[in-house]
């Protein structure tokens, strides 16, 4: 029990579950930050759930965009003592591919074991010789589900996908957001000054998170167990201790989703954090088809007196996905949701900060490939300070994005319309 919040809610550190005395401190550092009692209101929310189970001593870091996200990457890999595990959806061939190449294949002549984990079908465009240099270097490479069933033979199923994002690097750190090793990262989402070239391939605007301390041992985990079902070879094993095991004061969830789970646990935590708020839930995302559960649960919140604003993309590499979250504007304006739309680039963030206490960022997007097809991942951060930094990063991103005018809206085209039907009647094959 934590300070009393509920039964549910289990607090751990380095060693294990800690003792009611260094809970009480817990919540009492929460307090300390403002809003303090929403931020127990949230852990009780959590505790309802199921997963109450929170790592105390973390520190949080938000990583905006690609280059900030490479940097800090790269250089917690060169800091590596004894294992790097890396994850990623999509890997393309390009410089920055072969940049973080040539850095693993240089901590793995040093003699730190490194593991790579990448998905078939994300990854199908990249040449066989980029993963071939890696694994003459000495990484250790686990394809994600073949697209060829011949490849890896007991298990095909060429809908499951691994969509994570995620680095981990000894137990010292761990990172994850939307960011897969792409170019479309090279740039960040403002160029120099004004917007890139092209949208839709440069400068993608999008959000990483960077965690230390014990949380770091479940994104550990987490990898291995994928890793382990792909049946690839032998896992490094060698995870040296954190150089700092306690990092911060961040109290932080990981949560995972998988195929299948009963239910989608990323989504359930969203869809009830979303119905608790009693405030604001400021949200961005990538790719928006919810289904109508969690149309319900923002429209509902915004006419009990939240404000409810969403950052959405005005372009996407995925038009229809597009058209099928805009075919749910009219439900949403009509119960005070403000929706705003960003144009000079894509938005590819998936984040949300509830009451300012409850945010997260990962790797899952709204939409029904993400809830029931693929394996996704994200971090859900109690507390006010990581709350700010998240929603001072929403507002820069409102400022540059064009609010949907629900009168304009209502008198849009019919070629629009019909777009918007084709995209919610096909949403669940997208």
């Amino acid at each position: 029990m934590v300070g009393n919040v509920a039964q549910a809610v289990t607090l751990r550190d380095q060693h294990g579950v800690v003792p009611p005395v260094v809970e009480e401190r817990v919540i009492a550092s929460l307090k300390a930050e403002g809003d303090g009692d929403l931020a127990v209101h949230h852990l009780k929310v959590l505790a309802a759930q199921g997963d109450g189970d929170l790592y105390r001593g973390n520190a949080a870091r938000l990583l905006v965009d690609g280059p900030a996200t490479f940097a800090a990457m790269k250089a917690a890999i060169e800091r590596a003592r004894g294992r790097v595990l890396l994850e990623s959806y999509i890997v393309d061939d390009g410089a920055m591919a072969d940049e973080l190449a040539a850095l693993l294949a240089r901590k793995a002549a040093r003699g730190v074991q490194v593991a790579f984990m990448y998905d078939a079908l994300g990854s199908f465009g990249t040449g066989q010789a980029y993963f071939d240099r890696l694994a003459a270097a000495g990484v250790a490479l686990c394809k994600f589900n073949p697209v060829n069933p011949l490849e890896r033979l007991g298990y095909w199923d060429i809908n499951h996908r691994d969509h994570r994002k995620v680095l981990v690097v000894d137990q010292d750190v761990a990172f994850t957001g939307g960011i897969n090793i792409s170019r479309v990262y090279a740039s960040g989402s403002l160029g120099r000054g004004h917007a890139p070239s092209d949208p839709l391939r440069d400068g993608w605007r999008d959000t990483q998170v960077e965690l230390r301390g014990p949380v770091v041992q479940a994104f550990a985990h987490g990898f291995e167990r994928i890793w382990e079902s792909q049946r690839c070879a032998a896992l490094p094993a060698r995870a040296l201790p954190a150089s700092r095991p306690v990092a911060g004061p961040r109290v932080v969830k990981v949560l995972e989703s998988d195929p299948q789970d009963r239910q989608n646990r990323i989504y359930t935590a969203l869809l009830a954090a979303i119905d608790a708020a009693q405030r604001r839930i400021d949200l961005t995302m990538a790719y928006f088809a919810p289904g109508t559960d969690m149309i319900q649960a923002l429209a509902g919140a915004a006419r009990r007196g939240v404000v409810v604003t969403l950052v959405l993309p005005g372009r996407s590499d995925f038009s229809l996905v597009l058209h099928a979250g805009r075919a749910y504007y009219d439900d949403l304006l009509d119960a005070g949701v403000h929706i705003y739309e960003m144009d000079d680039a894509v938005m590819h963030a998936k984040t949300a900060v509830v009451d300012g206490v409850w945010s997260t960022v990962g790797s899952s997007n709204m939409d029904w490939r993400s809830f029931v097809a693929n394996h996704e991942v994200n971090a859900i951060v109690i507390g006010r300070d990581f709350g700010e930094a998240l929603e001072a990063q929403f507002r820069l991103d409102l400022a540059r994005s064009r609010p949907v005018d629900r009168v304009a809206w209502q008198q849009r085209g019919w070629g629009q319309r019909v777009m918007e039907q084709v995209g919610r009647f096909t949403e669940r094959f997208l």
